[in-house]
């Protein structure tokens, strides 16, 4: 299955896992999987990323919604 992208907010669920790029990480683009908690971003696209918050807390914007195994 192949991985969603996550500019677009419909292609992101409550639950879901994904990879994002904390602001922190940027630079190096340093990606961080974990599953949604909240989305953050209101507009249904974000050319950089919608920006989630993970369950641990962590917050950045998704890269892509991993597919469930």
């Amino acid at each position: 299955m192949v991985p969603r992208d996550g500019r677009y907010r419909k292609n992101i669920i409550q639950g879901s896992t994904a990879k994002i790029i904390q602001k922190k990480d940027q630079r190096e683009g340093t990606a961080v999987e974990g599953r949604v908690r909240e989305i953050l971003t209101n507009s249904s696209f974000h050319p950089h990323g919608i920006k989630v918050r993970l369950e641990d807390g962590r917050v950045g914007r998704v890269r892509e919604v991993c597919p469930e195994r």
